[in-house]
């Protein structure tokens, strides 16, 4: 992309403002930050003034239909919509997908981020895959629970759950193997996984047979023996997405064993139950503290807090995810063209359902290799070549569920709507083909607007993609059960498990007290070296 910035004359002189002040003056507000009272004040401000960018749940209408009723207000089967549809005429007039899909189609080089590591883009796809989740047979539903719940390790319901625990001390069943994935007894020896899903014939293990599993066709047979058995259908999909079940599989048996040592009187129910418990709020607090943190440009670091909204915020309501959000967060630029591990590349499609790199890799190394290694740019020209049918299949869904223009989005995400090209982006070369595709930026569809963003200062995504990011973040995230005002305290979570919560800063934490290392700690981080914020 061009070096020219988008223009933001038409951000209007409130959002320009607030964005400065809270993007300038580190020394300042790590002055501010410095006393525990004033951040806690200061977070609650900050949190509530980004939530009210934007209407709060529950939403008019959802994709049940085009008009409010009952079904589109109660039944969180469909995804819900920030705002109604588009009026007729507007989506049949929309430039063919053809041509739209070559905006996304990445070029000789990966462009790369100024902002993330892999460590961020393996993380992003693990975590939001737990809700935004679209039924292949009917796109207008969500099969998700709507709540941040663990469902990629824990699975969707309590059937899956079932499968997948010991029922002994409250633990998942889990094995030790060493580098080359043979099994062992000697902890010191081998490093702790789910179990296979296929037994040694190649055949899927009796205990998993109604387990769901995403495994195309085109998987090489070789693969099979090393695939786990876990909560999430595509938890075998990508190496992050194993490493990150791996890791918390690890962290909930360890939980279990020293709430059981600290409770000798507990049932295994009791122990599963309340170890559960502890890992989603890590993963909330991880979320907030660290993943927001990340992708926000502001000096100000966001808390995991929910004290100050349980009662009394006027967004705190069930969640129910919507069809904005989960297209929003289609990052696919992020995905690097090649997976980097030591002294070796390989082509990220070789290592998709390849777990054998993981094992002989070990789990500690793996994650620190993914925070060394730089992810790809999110915006147009930039979704690798095996993830744009993915791409194509985002449009379709866009257009399927009508949804309104970007600058309609605009409007309701308390921004004025764009009157000119380079206040999208800032490069000519994309100026020109929204120009030749949609001819006046009035007609700029919500999912092209959202990714043709030049990124704010200090962040990786767009002006939009950041709003409404936080509006469904911290609405959501914050208004999971276990965080409201009865039950986020030290009797839900145990005196063993409260610590660990509180003890708990980020997933480096995790990491290094669940994977062996001979010598410094695994460094761990979603942000490049210098590219911290605040």
């Amino acid at each position: 992309m061009a070096n020219a910035q988008r223009s933001t004359a038409g951000d209007g002189t409130r959002n320009n403002f607030e964005n400065w002040v809270l993007s300038h003056g580190k020394g300042f507000w790590r002055l501010l930050q410095s006393n525990e009272g004033i951040h806690k004040w200061l977070n609650k401000i900050i949190v509530n003034s980004a939530v009210a960018k934007m209407k709060p749940r529950p939403h008019q209408f959802s994709l049940f239909g085009d008009y409010v009723s009952w079904d589109s207000l109660t039944n969180r089967q469909f995804s819900s919509r920030h705002i109604a549809g588009a009026p007729p005429g507007y989506t049949e007039k929309l430039p063919p997908l053809e041509d739209v899909i070559k905006l996304f189609k990445r070029g000789p080089e990966m462009r790369m981020s100024k902002k993330s590591t892999v460590m961020f883009a393996q993380f992003a796809q693990w975590f939001t895959d737990g809700f935004l989740r679209t039924d292949r047979q009917d796109w207008r539903k969500n099969t998700s629970n709507h709540d941040i719940d663990v469902s990629p390790l824990y699975g969707l319901n309590a059937k899956y759950t079932d499968m997948l625990r010991s029922h002994v001390g409250g633990k998942f069943k889990s094995q030790l193997l060493g580098k080359d994935g043979i099994p062992t007894t000697d902890p010191n020896q081998g490093e702790e996984y789910a179990l296979f899903y296929f037994d040694e014939s190649g055949k899927v293990r009796d205990e998993f047979k109604d387990l769901p599993i995403v495994l195309p066709d085109d998987v090489p047979k070789e693969r099979y023996p090393w695939l786990f058995a876990m909560g999430g259908d595509r938890s075998n999909v990508q190496i992050g997405y194993v490493m990150l079940n791996t890791l918390f599989l690890r962290e909930h048996n360890r939980i279990a064993t020293e709430m059981a040592r600290a409770n000798p009187t507990w049932d295994d129910e009791r122990l599963f139950q309340t170890a559960r418990n502890v890992i989603t709020v890590l993963l909330i607090k991880i979320v907030v503290e660290e993943y927001i943190n990340h992708i926000s440009p502001y000096m100000f670091k966001f808390l995991a807090d929910p004290a100050p909204f349980a009662q009394v915020a006027h967004w705190y309501r069930t969640n129910w995810m919507s069809v904005e959000f989960a297209l929003l967060y289609r990052w696919h630029g992020l995905v690097p063209s090649t997976i980097d591990f030591g002294s070796k590349s390989w082509d990220t499609w070789d290592t998709l359902f390849n777990n054998e790199l993981l094992i002989n890799g070990q789990l500690g190394p793996w994650f620190e290799a993914s925070s060394s290694q730089t992810a790809g740019e999110i915006g147009l020209h930039n979704t690798p070549d095996f993830l744009i049918e993915a791409e194509m299949a985002s449009l379709r869904l866009s257009r399927a569920a009508n949804l309104q223009s970007y600058n309609e989005y605009r409007k309701v995400s308390s921004y004025p709507p764009v009157t000119s090209f380079d206040q999208i982006s800032g490069d000519p070369k994309i100026q020109q083909e929204l120009k030749d595709l949609y001819g006046h930026v009035d007609n700029v569809e919500f999912y092209v607007g959202l990714f043709a963003e030049d990124p704010i200062e200090h962040s990786l995504v767009g002006p939009m993609v950041g709003r409404m990011v936080g509006v469904d973040a911290f609405s959501q995230a914050l208004t999971n059960p276990l965080l409201s005002y009865q039950v986020f305290n030290e009797s839900t979570f145990s005196p063993v498990g409260w610590k660990i919560i509180q003890d708990t800063k980020t997933l480096g934490d995790v990491v290094n007290r669940n994977c062996k290392s001979t010598g410094q700690p695994f460094k761990v981080t979603m942000t490049l070296p210098g590219q911290e914020v605040g």
